[in-house]
């Protein structure tokens, strides 16, 4: 029965993704979207290429470094491959990588699953961090153009209006915080009764979770060398996006700080639980560039580029990784059958 229910979840998620795509086309004029493609610079993108394989190798020793203070030493390249092979299973089983890769890793290295996990949780709670940290940046950086691609496009002439009467918008504040209040109180009078909800129980885990992965970092050893190979993962994830827009004529022309609205945006489609962010980081990434006047169907083959050319790698960089983890975990079966 759960086997069955995975399968129905994973389906949805592919329709959801397939929904998405569609969405994100639709009436949109294929043929010049076809133009775009065909019309890329890709030397640009095999450059972006070669920085996201250097990218993932300094992101496989950040995890190592992880894993090290736990008194496993696995291998650097046991390391890379089981986190390759983690990616490309996110490709096809959405959020299941991280799980996975931790299996691979206890089958070449027999680091526990549970340690491998528990790692895995800091790297995405470290990263969930810098993130909100972009978007701030990002929306400061470029508050102008974000406010007037609002009051343009999405409030379509009602700023005015709102701007000479505020009494809704004070009417509308002053609701959200009576709620607000009421909540809160609400949670202090039941906080006995939601200790025993589960969903409430889930909540304080994660928080927890979170806060540990955040003070786990402060206890490791050689801290400047595990924040510099963060920066430099960030850094590389910031280049692919911002090289890719001399790629394309109609992207050419935008600056950096577009370049880290297209990251920041891109990341959280990314991290949409579908099958290898296709759909979301599609439209994330195509609305972005709609912000800084780029057409729908220019932004679209970015996105399409972009996202393409670094599945292909995953592929392959994973696809490498899993032939080479499972002969490894093979000869470790048969030395153990021997040595028993």
């Amino acid at each position: 029965m759960k086997q069955l229910l995975n399968i129905i979840k994973y389906v949805l998620l592919l329709a959801v993704s397939v929904l998405l795509m569609r969405y994100a086309l639709q009436g949109q004029d294929l043929s010049r979207v076809g133009q775009y493609v065909r019309e890329a610079n890709y030397s640009w993108l095999l450059i972006t290429t070669v920085l996201s394989a250097l990218g993932y190798f300094s992101r496989a020793y950040r995890w190592k470094m992880q894993i090290d203070p736990t008194g496993h030493k696995p291998r650097y390249w046991d390391v890379y491959h089981a986190m390759m092979v983690g990616y490309l299973a996110n490709m096809v089983l959405p959020r299941m990588g991280e799980v996975i890769r931790c299996s691979v890793l206890r089958r070449t290295s027999g680091v526990p699953v549970q340690v491998a996990l528990g790692t895995v949780v800091t790297e995405r709670v470290i990263d969930v961090l810098v993130l909100l940290g972009l978007l701030g940046a990002t929306l400061l950086l470029d508050f102008t153009t974000f406010w007037k691609f609002v009051t343009d496009n999405l409030l379509a002439g009602r700023y005015d209006a709102l701007a000479r009467n505020r009494t809704p918008l004070l009417l509308a504040l002053g609701i959200a915080v009576l709620l607000l209040l009421t909540l809160a109180y609400a949670v202090f009078r039941n906080l006995e009764r939601l200790r025993q909800n589960a969903l409430f129980n889930k909540a304080v885990v994660f928080v927890k979770g979170l806060l540990a992965g955040v003070f786990s970092v402060l206890k490791m050893e050689r801290k400047g060398t595990f924040l510099l190979h963060t920066f430099f993962t960030w850094l590389v994830y910031y280049l692919m996006d911002y090289l890719a827009f001399f790629a394309f004529p109609a992207t050419y022309d935008l600056g950096m700080r577009a370049g880290l609205a297209v990251l920041t945006f891109g990341a959280f489609g990314m991290a949409a639980p579908v099958a290898g962010g296709v759909g979301p980081f599609h439209i994330m990434v195509q609305g972005i560039l709609l912000v800084y006047g780029v057409s729908k169907e220019a932004g679209i083959a970015y996105a399409l580029v972009v996202h393409g050319s670094q599945t292909l790698l995953v592929v392959l960089m994973g696809g490498v990784s899993f032939l080479i983890s499972m002969v490894k975990s093979g000869r470790k079966a048969v030395s153990a059958e021997v040595a028993a």
